[in-house]
């Protein structure tokens, strides 16, 4: 499957509103309160209302975004797209490995859970565990027995097992994501009805909170000072993780527009006063210094006894509240695995990971070796056991990226592209992310140091990973390097050198202009040229000498001038052309045994994307056989130009959507922003409401809505020869038939190419065909 594959849109505005309120419920309320309420006092419940508030900043940012670019991977694309692929390498692994971490987390606190209402057995086995002072033990179910020590850590290695709460996650990591596997949909309707069964329990427990809770337990309302706000606020920030992960399925939600910042700004407004509530509830009825670990570790079970107890229901109570604990992490761990497969997706359509994993389902329509992939990691992390702190590291780099994503909207509103539309808008731009990018940064110094020493050395990953993988082969420049780099005489050089220095080596577009005729050789580097800088990229010049067989290589470039003796001035002539249009340009003479097949040789030489190549008039069967005789191994797009005069000014390009189509809009619409060209789009249909309705879809989806429309029936060829009538060039697709059809029958692209007066440019897209196909030929929608 193609990198340009789309996911199934299955997600309702309820759906995803309970992806972020689910996934954010779980550790605010059944993980943290106690721990919180040590560390800041009752004060605390403004800590939760801080994070609140700086979570909305980033939400709105992220509604934006999300609107104007509903695509799988949420804030690590929006932060690729905008600041490049160095920074959304640092986005995407950061954002999946902290969402793998947090389903693990989510997902043995599920199997805790689990254990008080099912026997689960423990497992035992050979493994290392490995302690430290600061960050506790990592198990490794690994090596012989025996005890280690290096410096701060001590190893012990012996028999250990799983635990039978490990083992529930296992249970319950293995069926979330085979839930997430089958689709979008079921994962959304599971959320759902999970969500509103836990706020509704929440409701009841809140309620009758309330009613026992005593508010002279709230003074002194901040014994340990006005200070203590934010390090809690930096605590429980892990609970707001999930506002975001809505955004990563924005290319499976249903009218992204409105759903979006529906979903994504009203589940970050329902937790906090869900939070807050909640966190004087809790301190109300227990002492917010008995809340601690020492004390309990279950404080909503505590206060769930005492206030159930008050209407004779306390056994009623504990059993909710257990069911609660339940459905949250439940909830967490799905939402989690569900985002963290879609951020891993979009990183593999975007090349900085194997694009082995755009591969999507042909039944179910999700990215499932994504989801089988970050399953895996998953599983692995349970099986270590101890994530807590490597999920709490996570949240660091969630603030990491929400402080990018924040700078990544502004970007896309000063760069001023016209691709950006969004549908909603920041409000008080850009204060809101100028805001919101320093509250997320900011926020980060009152987390521990181990927490963010880890951070850092997914940050550090990230800048390797792109400079030893991801960087020759990412596509992505970035429209932050593209703004820098087009006002380069304005910018400080400084800033210019930076963007050029991380800019993607493997994204460059590189065009190769086949060079043999110097009558054709302007013409043909005018069209390869103004494709390159259409792209950004480099257009390569490359002139084939022929020496017979009989003649060695060496002898035949040694003898140069003597066996082309216009080589040099073809070349020369070809950079002059090229560097007229400001586009980087390489030469290469090429001495070969071969003739017309070492145009493929060097197309894979040279890394090529696009070649082009002249149609001599006596050329017209060679040209044509290699085309078809190879076409199973084309490495790169073709476009050959029947040149009668290279004239761009009116272009015609006729389709019926067939496999050459895409490359037709594209070069069109390419020398239309170069040259300013009328393009004229023809389908030949005798029902003319259904050619017009398939024209504009055509049209919209490749760039093309401005081009004029026409639809004619009758005979094909007969349509495109009068249409050709006020064009200056036609461009057409170069295998609407196979060979043998061609062979018996002739071929509507040939006859074009001799009929019609103006020039024809040719479009070949490098695919794969099997014989059959090169034989016989097979109709666009049989395949």
């Amino acid at each position: 499957m193609s990198g340009d594959e789309e996911l199934a849109k299955d997600l309702g505005p309820l759906a995803a509103l309970t992806i972020g309120v689910g996934t954010m419920i779980g550790a605010g309320i059944f993980v943290l309160p106690g721990e919180a309420a040590v560390a800041a006092g009752p004060i605390v419940a403004l800590s939760f209302v801080v994070g609140g508030v700086i979570s909305l900043f980033t939400a709105m940012s992220a509604s934006e975004l999300g609107t104007a670019m509903p695509k799988a991977g949420g804030s690590y694309y929006y932060v690729n797209h905008a600041l490049g692929p160095l920074f959304g390498s640092i986005a995407g692994w950061g954002n999946w490995m902290g969402l793998a971490f947090a389903s693990a987390f989510y997902t043995l606190g599920f199997g805790e859970y689990l254990t008080t209402f099912a026997p689960i057995p423990s497992i035992t086995l050979v493994a290392t565990e490995l302690f430290s002072a600061s960050t506790g033990a990592l198990r490794l179910p690994l090596g012989p027995v025996g005890t280690f020590t290096a410096g701060p850590f001590t190893a012990t290695v012996g028999p250990i097992g799983l635990s039978a709460f490990q083992i529930g996650a296992l249970l319950a990591g293995l069926t979330f994501i085979g839930i997430n596997y089958v689709g979008a949909k079921e994962t959304g309707r599971l959320q759902t009805i999970i969500v509103l069964v836990l706020v509704g329990i929440l409701t009841l427990f809140s309620v009758l909170g309330a009613l026992q809770a005593d508010l002279s337990t709230l003074r002194p309302f901040a014994p340990k000072g006005p200070e203590a706000i934010l390090p809690g606020t930096a605590l429980i920030f892990v609970s707001y993780l999930g506002f975001a992960k809505i955004t990563t399925v924005a290319e499976e939600m249903k009218n992204p527009g409105r759903n979006l910042p529906i979903a994504v700004i009203g589940s970050v407004l329902i937790v906090t006063v869900m939070y807050a509530i909640i966190m004087v509830v809790l301190m109300g009825v227990i002492n917010w210094e008995l809340l601690g670990p020492e004390n309990t570790t279950t404080p909503v079970l505590d206060v769930a006894e005492i206030s159930f107890g008050a209407v004779g229901f306390a056994g009623i109570g504990i059993g909710l509240l257990t069911f609660a604990g339940l459905l949250a992490t439940a909830s967490s761990a799905n939402a989690s695995i569900l985002a963290s497969s879609r951020i891993n997706f979009a990183m593999g359509r975007d090349k900085l990971i194997s694009a082995w994993l755009n591969e999507i389902h042909p039944r179910f329509a999700t990215p499932s070796r994504s989801i089988a992939v970050t399953g895996g990691i998953i599983v692995l992390f349970i099986i270590l056991g101890d994530v807590k702190t490597l999920a709490k590291a996570g949240s660091v780099l969630h603030l990491i990226v929400y402080g990018l994503l924040n700078l990544a909207l502004i970007v896309m509103r000063e760069a001023d592209t016209p691709e950006y539309d969004p549908d909603f808008e920041v409000p008080l731009y850009p204060i809101v992310p100028i805001l919101g990018a320093i509250t997320s940064f900011g926020l980060i110094a009152f987390v521990d140091l181990v927490e963010v020493a880890l951070s850092g050395l997914f940050v550090v990953g990230g800048v390797v990973w792109y400079f030893t993988y991801a960087r020759s082969r990412t596509e992505n420049q970035g429209i932050l390097s593209r703004y820098i780099l087009s006002r380069e005489e304005s910018m400080p050089d400084e800033v210019v050198d930076a963007a050029a220095a991380v800019q993607p080596d493997g994204g460059e577009y590189r065009v190769m202009v086949a060079l043999a005729n110097p009558e054709s050789e302007h013409d043909l580097i005018s069209l390869g040229a103004a494709v390159a800088k259409q792209r950004g990229g480099t257009l390569v010049a490359v002139h084939n000498v022929y020496v017979p067989t009989q003649t060695s290589l060496e002898e035949g470039r040694e003898q140069l001038d003597r066996v082309d003796p216009g080589a040099k001035d073809l070349i020369d002539s070809a950079r002059e052309d090229a560097e007229t249009f400001g586009v980087d340009v390489e030469t290469h003479t090429v001495v070969s045994h071969k003739g017309f097949e070492e145009v493929f040789d060097a197309a894979t030489e040279y890394d090529i994307d696009l070649a082009v190549m002249g149609w001599g008039e006596t050329e017209r069967s060679r040209v044509e056989m290699g085309l078809d005789e190879v076409t199973d191994s084309i490495p790169c797009d073709f476009l050959v130009l029947k040149d009668r005069g290279f004239d761009p000014e009116r272009i015609l390009v006729p389709t019926a959507g067939g496999p050459d189509s895409e490359l037709s809009a594209m070069v069109a619409k390419h020398l239309a922003d170069e040259y300013d060209s009328a393009v004229t789009l023809l389908h030949v249909d005798d029902d003319r409401e259904a050619g017009e309705a398939f024209l504009e879809e055509w049209a919209d989806s490749h760039g093309l809505a401005d081009a004029d429309l026409r639809v004619e029936g009758g005979d094909v060829e007969a349509a495109i020869e009068r249409a050709a009538q006020d064009a200056s060039m036609v461009v057409i697709g170069a295998t609407e038939r196979g060979l043998l059809s061609r062979l018996v029958g002739g071929s509507l692209v040939m006859d074009v190419v001799e009929d019609v007066d103006c020039s024809v440019l040719l479009a070949e897209t490098a695919r794969k065909r099997s014989l059959r196909e090169r034989i016989f030929g097979l109709d666009e929608a049989s395949e």
